[in-house]
């Protein structure tokens, strides 16, 4: 695994946006679960409104806003699971 991996969600070259994937798992965990939990609390946000009306394109857009960070949470897990695999062959 490369030690500066970017993120799956930009797609340009240099990429600008990368995981240290030698940094502290401690780290990464905390990384992934605070992007994670922030896009939680908005969704849990919405769900528990009473009455919500929006269009579709503000839908949409607030969908993208939301897998964005989600995205990145994934990307960091998954950097996670990769290293624990190694220690675990190890």
């Amino acid at each position: 695994m490369n030690r500066y991996m970017p993120l799956t969600g930009v797609d340009c070259s240099p990429a600008a946006l990368l995981i240290d994937t030698q940094a502290p798992l401690d780290v990464l965990h905390e990384t992934a679960a605070y992007r994670i939990r922030a896009v939680t609390q908005l969704l849990e946000n919405i769900a528990f409104r009473e009455e919500l009306s929006s269009d579709a394109v503000v839908l949409h857009d607030f969908a993208l806003l939301l897998a964005i960070p989600l995205r990145d949470g994934c990307d960091v897990l998954d950097v996670i699971g990769r290293r624990l695999q190694a220690q675990a062959m190890a």
